[in-house]
């Protein structure tokens, strides 16, 4: 079953990272892009964990 996480479930996941800051690194590329569910954006967590993987792995 896939988890979505909330704009401040997301924050509290990266840091407590700064909502423009989620947004500069959206447009970047650096975050996966939300779904819309009902109005409302919605991270699937298993794709924001896999990106950050990717990321770590580039790192290193």
């Amino acid at each position: 079953m896939q988890t979505y996480l909330t704009l401040t479930e997301l924050r509290a996941k990266l840091g407590n990272r700064s909502r423009s800051a989620i947004y500069l690194d959206l447009a970047a590329g650096r975050l996966p892009q939300p779904v819309k569910l009902g109005g409302r954006l919605y991270w699937p967590e298993g794709d924001v964990d896999a990106h950050l993987r990717n990321l770590r792995a580039q790192v290193v």
